[in-house]
């Protein structure tokens, strides 16, 4: 039988399940991937589940979120998570080596693992022929300790690329494309396998991009064939022997298929505050832009950079426009410094920042408030770049340099018909500057054991969470809209990120981009509880378990809403919070802040099935909902999440 892509790479990881659409499926984990900013908590599970070892063949905890040391914050948590590392056997990626998604991919990814990553955008490396997939810190933790990670099997989409791209577009555009098509709820419990000949015209670091972004679609991951590209991709790394092919056989087929043509491909932007939100650029051309920033997992490759250092090469970009340069790892850095690029940059007037996510996450290069910042970054959510009231606008590294360099948005076509420019042709190195001084490797086991993690002062403990209770009258404390993100529950930014690691101190920060007097209400009904409801896709966006944990601490115990995102979703069972959603998603329409719900004989109601009634006390009415929650997860929620569950086996043996 024919085999695409994604399912051989299941099928050789599959432990327990059948793959059928929509049935739950446990897969062996190879690799796991791990950063500062989510990381630290998986330190803390670690502990809490009692590892003395990582049982994976390869983990690494990277250092690229919290990057800014402004006070002894951050620098606890680096020298906290180092000694982790040191102590449970993990790879650790110094500050300043790179993104952990481009540097995994340089120095770890080999076609025909596993890899689970607690980032949402550990999809990228699909790319190289790979099933990564970005899930919590919990699931990470768990997959360290030696367990298989579990999720619904999704449908295989398959799309098909011809042609190749014209002048003055990237793969930038060709994901902008897919999120133009669908929006940011169009992989939802998919995985999106890009095949066909147009992949002989897109470079492993191409395929990058594009992996990278599909988790703004929602999907599951996205994975392309291990083939020439990406053997090429390992010979410039030095780890050739890593090559191992994995195509889709003839004939394969898919689930649901999609065709792109990429010579029809335009340049496009991803308006504000959204990365479904994308139209062509000549259709926004001329909106004035104050910052430019390039950088990010999300477009980090060497041609990257030196297609905008060739832009602006012997040219100078406006005075009124920041123009910010983040390079993706110290590899790429000293290849674009040894290409020259980085100097055509710098006197173009470019600002060069460390290799890390940086403004991506909103550490730094926050923008002035009414003014348009133009990121070659994958997120645009309100308030994500560390400006409460921003406008920021997603692009490729074209767009971004034609547009630094006009003070206005601007179709680079456009602007290099004005300068006479044809579009570079790019001399990359062939062999990359490889440089593993920043990376330490784990001690060995019996040294590891005597190991003790340094724990600073803001370094905290996981809290305890109770079991769920059979009854549960609460009031709803909170009503937000469709697509909320995990950035408006739990924010990033340079004042909340540095918590991370403290979760009293964190939840202060939970709901504030919605609204201000949460924490404090929230705080108020910690004995009782209290619920949230929302629309259509609740929790999209990052994979950080703090938008579970931190409102979970205040006490919040139901989550009422018409959908909710993947990781999100996962993340609430995993930390003993019941997801639940409207049988009428009409009913979402009646329900005001403050009315209060009724919940009876829960327990019970949710092992007998998925259906079962919310009473609204307030409005004398009862309101149909489902859970869609497996017997594995619906466990978790009943004893109060994961740890919580098997802290009660260890007691019962």
């Amino acid at each position: 039988m024919s085999e695409n892509v994604a399912c051989k790479l299941i099928g050789d990881h599959l432990m327990s399940g059948e793959m059928v659409p929509g049935e739950e499926i446990a897969i062996r984990i190879d690799q796991t991937l791990t950063q500062d900013a989510t990381g630290t908590l998986v330190m803390q599970e670690l502990e809490a589940l009692h590892l003395d070892r990582a049982r994976t063949e390869v983990s690494v905890q990277y250092v690229d979120h919290n990057l800014l040391q402004a006070d002894e914050k951050n620098a606890e948590d680096h020298e906290y998570l180092r000694t982790s590392c040191l102590r449970y056997g993990l790879w650790f990626s110094k500050p300043g080596n790179g993104v952990s998604h481009p540097t995994h991919m340089q120095r770890f990814g080999i076609p025909g693992k596993t890899l689970a990553g607690s980032d949402s955008h550990t999809p990228a490396a699909g790319s190289l022929g790979m099933l990564a997939i970005g899930v919590g810190g919990l699931e990470v933790a768990l997959a360290i300790a030696g367990e298989p990670l579990n999720l619904r099997m999704p449908e295989i989409w398959g799309v098909e690329l011809t042609g190749a791209l014209p002048p003055w577009c990237s793969a930038k555009d060709v994901i902008l494309e897919m999120l133009r098509r669908h929006g940011v709820k169009g992989g939802v419990g998919r995985i999106l396998e890009y095949h066909g000949p147009g992949l002989e015209t897109l470079t492993a670091m191409d395929r990058h991009v594009i992996a990278n972004m599909g988790a703004e679609l929602g999907a599951t991951t996205t994975v392309f064939p291990a083939d020439d590209a990406v053997r090429e991709f390992l010979r410039s790394e030095g780890r050739e022997k890593d090559f191992v092919e994995v195509v889709a056989d003839p004939g394969a087929g898919y689930d649901l298929v999609e065709h792109v043509d990429l010579s029809s491909i335009e340049p496009l932007i991803a308006k504000p505050s959204s990365p479904g939100n994308v139209v062509a650029v000549r259709e926004v051309a001329g909106e004035p832009v104050a910052q430019v920033v390039i950088g990010s997992s999300a477009n980090p490759g060497l041609r990257d950079f030196a297609i905008a250092a060739a832009m602006v090469a012997g040219r100078q970009t406006l005075p009124e426009v920041s123009f910010d340069i983040n390079p993706s790892s110290r590899e790429i850095y000293s290849d674009l410094t040894r290409m020259g690029a980085t100097l055509d940059l710098v006197t173009a007037g470019a600002r060069i920042h460390q290799s890390g996510c940086m403004g991506c996450i909103g550490m730094g290069q926050a923008p002035a408030t009414g003014r348009n910042s133009l990121r070659t970054m994958p997120r645009n959510f309100p308030g994500r770049s560390g400006t409460r009231e921003d406008s920021v606008w997603l692009c490729s590294p074209e767009t971004a340099a034609a547009s630094a360099l006009t003070g206005c948005i601007t179709d680079p076509r456009d602007w290099a018909a004005q300068a006479g420019m044809d579009y570079p042709t790019l001399e990359l190195p062939a062999a990359a500057s490889v440089n593993t001084a920043m990376l330490a490797a784990p001690p060995p086991e019996e040294e590891a054991r005597n190991i003790e993690p340094v724990k600073g002062p803001n370094i905290s403990s996981l809290p305890d969470f109770p079991p769920l209770p059979d009854r549960i009258e609460a009031p709803v404390l909170l009503k937000v809209a469709d697509n909320i993100s995990t950035d408006e529950i739990s924010p990033a930014g340079a004042r909340a990120l540095p918590f991370r690691s403290n979760i009293p101190k964190l939840a202060q920060f939970t709901f504030t981009q919605v609204d201000e007097t949460y924490p404090e209400r929230a705080a108020a009904t910690h004995t009782s509880g209290h619920i949230v409801v929302g629309g259509e896709n609740y929790g999209q966006g990052s994979s950080r378990e703090h938008a579970a944990i931190t409102p979970r601490y205040l006490g919040l115990r139901v989550v009422l809403a018409k959908s909710f995102a993947r990781i999100h979703w996962q993340n609430l069972a995993n930390f003993g919070v019941l997801a639940l959603e409207f049988e009428n998603p009409d009913d979402y329409d009646a329900i005001e802040q403050g009315d209060v719900f009724v919940l009876d004989g829960l327990r019970d109601a949710l092992v007998a099935g998925p259906d079962l009634s919310v009473h609204d006390s307030t409005r004398e009415v009862d309101i149909p909902v489902r859970h869609r929650l497996s017997p594995r997860q619906l466990e978790d929620v009943l004893a109060g999440g994961i740890i919580p569950k098997l802290a009660l086996r260890e007691r019962g043996r």
